[in-house]
């Protein structure tokens, strides 16, 4: 399994973080989540589990979803 790259796994942390600050994600965000899941390069533990509570909290509503 490859490792992300250093800017990539930069930018998915500082969306990681706002979006649980705010409590809310965009489309965008949303959008960069599941093309982040869903590339070839491969993903940590901890960044997998991180996307993973974004979209369990999602399922749950505690996150609001905006444009």
């Amino acid at each position: 399994m490859q490792a992300t790259s250093p800017l990539i796994q930069m930018s998915l942390e500082k969306v990681l973080e706002r979006i649980f600050a705010v409590r809310r994600i965009t489309r965008r965000d949303q959008q960069l989540l599941m093309s982040t899941l869903l590339s070839k390069e491969g993903l940590n533990e901890e960044d997998r589990l991180q996307i993973s509570r974004v979209f369990d909290a999602l399922q749950r509503g505690l996150l609001k979803v905006v444009d």
